[in-house]
């Protein structure tokens, strides 16, 4: 009788362990959750376009990669017709903070330049620059140095 019991319990075990957690892996469980982006938010422009380009130390100029970035942005932009952005220049934290208010002003509107070039209204765009002041990576080194010479552009 007590074999009985047990194979029960080990029975009603295994169908508890199978049943609901295994669900969430399914393909289409993870394709739910991904389409939980609202389409012209935020989130998709980070998502789908990328919402930042990257500068070389001490300068304003567009790299390639920061080109096609932008280029992906100005489509979206054309898509997303009702969105404003603000596109905000940042620098490492090296050089004095006026230096680096003037270089986040210069990248700032180095990307708003670009991509009025590419039709999007100006009157959509604002630019700021914080210069030092909001890093996105710690550190004192190269590789968060490079991450915190950006333009990152928002959804307002």
């Amino acid at each position: 009788m007590n074999i009985k019991i047990l194979g029960a319990f080990a029975a009603v075990a295994l169908l508890a362990a199978c049943s609901s957690d295994d669900k969430m892996a399914t393909p289409a469980a993870t394709a739910s959750t991904s389409s939980s982006i609202v389409p012209g938010s935020q989130e998709d422009l980070v998502a789908n376009v990328g919402d930042r380009v990257f500068y070389d130390l001490n300068m304003s100029a567009l790299k390639t990669d920061g080109k096609a970035t932008l280029d992906r942005q100005a489509v979206w932009l054309g898509k997303w017709a009702k969105n404003n952005v603000q596109v905000a220049g940042n620098c490492d934290e090296r050089g004095t903070s006026e230096f680096n208010i003037a270089l986040g002003n210069r990248r700032a509107k180095a990307s708003r330049d670009y991509l009025v070039a590419k039709g999007v209204a100006a009157t959509r765009i604002s630019t700021i620059s914080y210069g030092k002041d909001r890093p996105v990576a710690l550190g004192s080194n190269e590789q968060a140095w490079m991450q915190n010479r950006n333009a990152i552009t928002s959804v307002k």
